[in-house]
């Protein structure tokens, strides 16, 4: 495995290799993280994984210091799938260079994690596009637990004709319910188990909603359900139409609950 941390290092290798699968990460790998590596090996056998905190799209110092961060054991999971190469930029790589495309953010980016996070999108698309000027990669990899994230970046890349294309990968989920994510690592047993569940009691909400045939969607005593499990702070829930990206109205409309909501001081996201 090929440990780059220099840009020309970088540019040196971007010369040699015509095709290249790429998989964006803030480190703190699990097995949804191994599921999009071995998807991008399975697509392109010149396999690249970018380890990079980035503090652009955090909303407070205290959640980019506290992200969970563990190189060694990184590198573990990586040497295990047999990752050719992964890039380890520092902030002045990314960020000290003029951008050729204009950064694009769709309406959608107002919305959910857009009102609750301001500036964030704009961070991700930032340097998820910076990555893609540096790293010319035919694929990027991408998951759909972080639905809006990969709908936006998608719309940044269609809009500026990159040429590159996002696979769009399913989300990979502990005994079928809880979404990996790097901040599972913040979350205590207890927690985790209170974690459990909310998206179980919320899957069961929204198959009640299809088999009863509901034609008016309302999440409010859902959300009040959800408090009394002892959950502090709701940012979010809603039904969202897939189709369109507006409040879904009835059960008969291609719908998926999307929630963040806080155990202790870790957001957790989901859409399903």
């Amino acid at each position: 495995m090929k440990i780059i941390r220099q840009k020309k290092d970088l540019d040196n290798l971007i010369n040699k290799i015509n095709s290249i699968s790429f998989v964006p990460t803030m480190g703190g790998l699990h097995k949804g993280h191994e599921s999009l590596i071995k998807k991008a090996k399975k697509k392109d056998k010149h396999t690249i994984v970018s380890i990079f905190v980035n503090p652009k799209q955090f909303n407070s110092k205290r959640d980019f210091n506290t992200y969970p961060r563990n190189l060694k054991k990184d590198f573990k999971v990586l040497k295990k799938l047999n990752v050719k190469y992964v890039y380890l930029p520092n902030y002045t790589d990314i960020f000290s260079f003029k951008t050729n495309n204009v950064i694009y953010l769709h309406p959608f980016s107002k919305k959910l994690c857009g009102r609750h996070r301001p500036g964030h999108f704009k961070g991700v698309v930032n340097v998820v596009n910076r990555f893609l000027e540096l790293i010319k990669p035919k694929y990027i990899f991408l998951g759909k637990k972080d639905f809006q994230q990969l709908f936006l970046i998608k719309k940044h890349i269609i809009k500026n004709h990159i040429r590159t294309s996002v696979i769009s990968c399913n989300t990979v989920r502990e005994k079928k319910l809880l979404p990996f994510s790097s901040r599972n690592y913040n979350l205590n047993a207890k927690n985790k188990a209170l974690a459990f569940k909310v998206f179980k009691f919320l899957r069961k909400e929204k198959t009640l909603i299809k088999k009863n045939e509901v034609k008016k969607i309302n999440l409010i005593n859902i959300r009040k359900k959800i408090l009394k499990f002892g959950i502090k702070k709701i940012d979010y829930l809603e039904a969202i139409n897939l189709n369109n990206l507006r409040k879904a109205k009835k059960f008969n409309e291609n719908f998926n609950f999307f929630c963040a909501f806080y155990i202790g001081a870790v957001r957790l996201i989901d859409n399903f």
